[in-house]
């Protein structure tokens, strides 16, 4: 979790339908998330471990991206943030610039820190830090990787910024293009999901969640969606 993940499409979007007109009973006092995961990357087709790494998107990332864009043309967007690597903030561009927006980058969206593992492929890992391994896999949401993070750092740094925006931005529709394991860490807080459901997951590349808050309190209403109809 948290690496280079490949792309599988769209996997079965839980979606509750509602007005789309702005003036009903369902808008008021909403602010709405848009949180979408960054396109494929250039490494995609190694499956390496990225976390902080700057890498790329491939064409067929950008590809990916501007087709989110198009997808949401017909939805209201007031501002647009991303994580500060390349990868998400120009994927973020490609979607803003369907709204004549500027893209906010914050560090706090990060991917999370996979310290010695990045660039490696699960194999690699697992011949090279077999013990690491394991043991993040049976403590995935309190487990640092040497000169890393652990989910609970992510979460530590991340559901903070996000609550600053919500608050903020407070009756706005924010979107927020990050990536696969922030996404799944920001989903868990949504459902009041412990970290150690993260596996449980799925974000695709370039997949879109909404989550509606009201006062505050989350209401998840798509989740890794791909090829949609908002």
């Amino acid at each position: 979790m948290g690496g280079d993940t490949r792309d599988n499409g769209f996997t079965g979007a839980v979606k509750v339908a509602e007005s789309k007109d702005p003036k009903s009973v369902l808008a008021l006092g909403r602010t709405r998330l848009y949180l979408a995961r960054h396109g494929e990357l250039t490494t995609s087709s190694e499956w390496r471990y990225v976390g902080h790494m700057d890498i790329e998107l491939n064409e067929s990332g950008e590809s990916q991206m501007r087709a989110l864009g198009q997808q949401l043309q017909s939805e209201h967007i007031d501002i647009v943030f991303s994580s500060d690597l390349k990868r998400t903030v120009r994927s973020a561009e490609l979607v803003a610039e369907q709204f004549d927006l500027e893209v906010s980058p914050c560090s706090a969206f990060r991917e999370i820190n996979l310290g010695h593992w990045e660039g490696l492929t699960m194999q690699e890992i697992v011949e090279r830090f077999k013990e690491e391994f394991e043991e993040r896999a049976s403590r995935l949401a309190e487990f640092r990787v040497q000169d890393g993070e652990s989910f609970v750092d992510v979460r530590d740094r991340a559901i903070p910024k996000l609550r600053d925006l919500l608050k903020q931005y407070e009756g706005k529709n924010i979107l927020l293009v990050a990536h696969g394991g922030v996404n799944r860490v920001i989903l868990c807080d949504a459902l009041g999901l412990t970290l150690e459901h993260i596996p449980r997951i799925e974000q695709n590349y370039a997949c879109l969640n909404i989550i509606d808050y009201y006062d505050g309190q989350p209401v998840v209403k798509l989740m890794n969606a791909y090829g949609y109809d908002v």
